[in-house]
């Protein structure tokens, strides 16, 4: 069911609180919906790793590059590649995916800006939603493991709600790594030398996330944690 938000808009410039109520209770269908059709469709991949990074990289980043490949060589493991469905390195893993005869799944996100979904997913495995939340559900239960290259805002988002979700083991471990030392480690650097000085964080806690700076310590790192663990889901 479509939620009218110019009726929401409405409402809140006229204080119609009850009109806002009504609203609000009609947009659980929506997002029920949009839960349904993630856990029908993605309930049918198999083992998939999620590869995050910046929409706004370009192919002839090296980061691009790097994510391309990565997608290749897991692929070729037996691995699917889930991604955000847009441009920059998600396009990218899509792509690296699709070329080396994998499974390509894209869950787009519905944006003022409008984000069209890249050329590179599955036809029988695109989706669109509309709310962050529940996009990001989908990855935290699908993916067997998270690769993170260079990003902004929204891949910090995801980054740490994987970490944080294992940490408080609201989630099964699984590995999550991030790409590129020349970008991460500031970021690393502040955790031990302000969260862990802190007490805000334990020395445990680092053995969460892994910060690599290659294609090949990637993907060796999934493929030893899968010879070691079984595949099962995550929640």
């Amino acid at each position: 069911m479509n939620i009218d938000e110019s009726k929401i808009r409405e409402a809140f410039e006229e204080k119609n609180w009850t009109e806002i109520k009504s609203q609000d209770s009609w947009s659980v269908f929506k997002i029920m919906s949009e839960f349904v059709t993630g856990y029908e469709t993605l309930s049918k991949i198999g083992p998939c790793v999620a590869i995050f990074g910046s929409a706004r990289t370009k192919p002839d980043n090296k980061y691009y590059k790097m994510a391309e490949e990565t997608a290749y060589l897991l692929v070729k493991k037996g691995f699917g590649i889930i991604t955000g469905g847009g441009p920059g390195i998600m396009e990218a893993g899509n792509k690296g995916a699709h070329f080396g005869g994998g499974k390509s799944v894209g869950l787009n996100i519905v944006l003022p800006h409008e984000q069209r979904p890249n050329d590179f997913i599955d036809a029988d495995k695109s989706i669109n939603f509309d709310f962050f939340y529940v996009r990001k559900t989908m990855f935290m239960r699908y993916a067997q493991g998270f690769i993170a290259f260079p990003g902004g805002f929204g891949t910090l988002d995801e980054l740490f709600e994987a970490i944080t979700l294992i940490q408080t083991h609201k989630l099964v471990s699984f590995p999550i790594i991030m790409v590129g030392k020349e970008y991460w480690q500031p970021i690393n650097d502040w955790f031990k030398n302000t969260l862990l000085e802190e007490g805000m964080v334990s020395e445990s806690d680092f053995d969460i996330f892994h910060v690599v700076d290659t294609v090949e310590e990637a993907v060796a790192i999934i493929e030893e944690f899968y010879h070691k663990y079984a595949l099962k889901p995550n929640f």
